[in-house]
């Protein structure tokens, strides 16, 4: 059961659209953010996997669960029980997003944007959450976090939307969005997006670009400056790959920022807010009106 090898994807956090406990994180947080991105992604894997099977896939996460509880042993839940053990830290967040991969299991449609958003309170802002207390941020802040963090999420479904619907019948899509374009859930399997297809991804994509604005409003209020460095780059990327997918087909191409303009935007948008807190009476600062 601890062996988890079969349903590897092999994605690491270089993979991922956005960055994973980065540099600009302090050195001495990185090891329990990287321990909780293992854990995350191996239970990801599991529900993912194109082989195994609903049965198989719900008994690994319940191990992987019992893992992290101390009652079986797991390598990719070991660092992150530990890391709990030493700090005295709760397994809450954790445990959430083990509730959404249990979901992507047995629930492979949504019907509207609240039955999404509703998932995401379990996959996407745990996330969030979790980043914030380890930096012992206050709890005040998880609401505009969980707005970043959804439409994060939101921004992943429509980049892997036809893959999602072909390789596991998945479609992350609200259903009424997509009636009301006059698109189907089998417009997903086509090698390009027909208008009304586009349409809905138009504007599930506007949903997600209104709630990274809302996100944005997290960063001037960040304590650790090293913190809101790493989520200004977060936002910026978001606020890109949003308009993107607004425009551009992704059934027809990978909608994915390169290296090079990952670190142009991402990286602008954390020397600013470092600026904004080093010079805040100059023109860096940040805007009333925009927190």
């Amino acid at each position: 059961m601890s062996d988890i090898a079969t349903a590897r994807s092999g994605k690491t956090a270089r993979d991922e659209n956005f960055p994973v406990a980065s540099f600009l994180i302090d050195p001495d947080l990185r090891p329990v953010i990287h321990a909780f991105y293992r854990f995350v992604r191996a239970a990801d894997d599991v529900a993912d996997s194109p082989v195994l099977t609903s049965e198989e896939k719900l008994a690994r996460l319940d191990h992987l669960e019992a893992a992290l509880r101390g009652r079986a042993r797991d390598p990719d839940a070991a660092p992150l029980r530990r890391a709990f053990d030493w700090e005295g830290r709760s397994p809450r967040h954790a445990l959430d997003l083990l509730e959404a991969f249990r979901l992507d299991v047995v629930k492979r449609r949504y019907a509207d944007l609240p039955d999404l958003i509703d998932y995401c309170r379990l996959s996407a802002m745990p996330v969030g959450r979790f980043v914030l207390d380890v930096h012992g941020e206050a709890r005040s802040l998880w609401p505009a976090s969980d707005a970043l963090c959804a439409a994060l999420q939101i921004i992943n479904h429509l980049q892997d939307c036809g893959e999602d619907y072909r390789k596991l019948d998945r479609v992350y899509l609200p259903l009424n969005i997509l009636r009301a374009h006059g698109a189907s859930v089998e417009m997903l399997s086509q090698d390009c997006a027909r208008d009304a297809l586009k349409g809905a991804i138009a504007e599930i994509a506007d949903h997600a670009a209104a709630l990274v604005e809302q996100g944005g409003r997290l960063i001037p209020q960040i304590a650790n400056a090293r913190l809101a460095a790493e989520i200004a780059a977060i936002h910026a990327l978001a606020q890109r790959l949003a308009a993107q997918l607004r425009v551009r087909d992704p059934l027809k191409e990978r909608i994915r920022l390169s290296n090079s303009e990952s670190l142009r935007i991402g990286g602008y948008a954390a020397a600013r807010a470092l600026m904004r807190r080093l010079l805040p009476g100059s023109a860096w600062s940040w805007r009333r009106a925009s927190s």
